[in-house]
């Protein structure tokens, strides 16, 4: 079987492009500083919680109709600009945002027929697990399990007013009259493309996110469901 991506829902096998995948297994590097104090051995670090991109390389190739092909295929990329959704043949229960990295430099076979070359992503560290987008609805106090070993920072739509308990965060939510979307990853609240920060309290300041393993919910009197979208993913 040939092996392809699909980059922003678009399959570049369309294009008879295919590719290999051993540039796909590398990890991201941890964003930790170091310091060195002069008159003592070893350095301090200072870990900033995060994780930096990584560059996915991906060997592609044309196996015939190189010169149309490829012009097609470069139009493509060039007209997607921004982090775009990436999945390849070689992890089919993941996905990664990135955007392409490198200029194209092919090498072409014989009379244009054919041709290869390395097409670099600059991707987020993340790969989310497609089982991370699907919607669990809850009407009343429950438990959800993450089963990554980091913590996922959930989209949460709530249907009415009261208090939402995740974990050790609550938040109320006053004054909706049908849902209020809660993104705890951008850290907003809206409605459709009205804004409802105002709308939500955070009890602790922060939005909730889910850490590895068991996660209670608590649904207070007034709200009738609430649905989640949990983004659980790895490194």
């Amino acid at each position: 079987m040939r092996n392809y991506l699909i980059f922003n829902h678009t399959n570049i096998a369309d294009f008879g492009v295919y590719i290999s995948g051993s540039g796909t297994f590398t990890a991201p590097k941890r964003d930790i500083e170091t310091v060195s104090v002069p008159g003592r051995s070893g350095d301090l670090t200072m870990d900033n919680g995060r994780y930096n991109n990584i560059t996915i390389s991906y060997p592609c190739f044309i196996y015939r109709n190189f010169a149309k092909d490829f012009d097609d295929f470069r139009a493509f990329l060039m007209s997607n600009v921004g982090y775009k959704r990436l999945e390849d043949t070689y992890h089919p229960e993941e996905f990664r945002m990135g955007f392409v990295a490198s200029n194209l430099d092919p090498k072409v076979g014989t009379l244009n027929r054919s041709g290869e070359f390395d097409l670099d992503f600059e991707c987020m560290p993340q790969r989310f697990l497609r089982l991370g987008e699907e919607t669990i609805s809850f009407e009343e106090d429950a438990t959800i399990v993450n089963p990554t070993n980091y913590e996922a920072a959930p989209l949460i739509r709530v249907y009415g007013n009261g208090a939402l308990g995740i974990g050790n965060n609550t938040i109320t939510i006053s004054d909706v009259n049908d849902y209020v979307d809660i993104d705890c990853d951008i850290q907003d609240a809206y409605y459709e493309s009205f804004n409802y920060n105002s709308h939500i309290t955070l009890n602790s300041g922060v939005f909730p996110k889910f850490d590895p393993g068991e996660n209670g919910i608590s649904i207070g009197s007034g709200i009738t469901r609430i649905d989640i979208k949990p983004r659980w993913w790895t490194l």
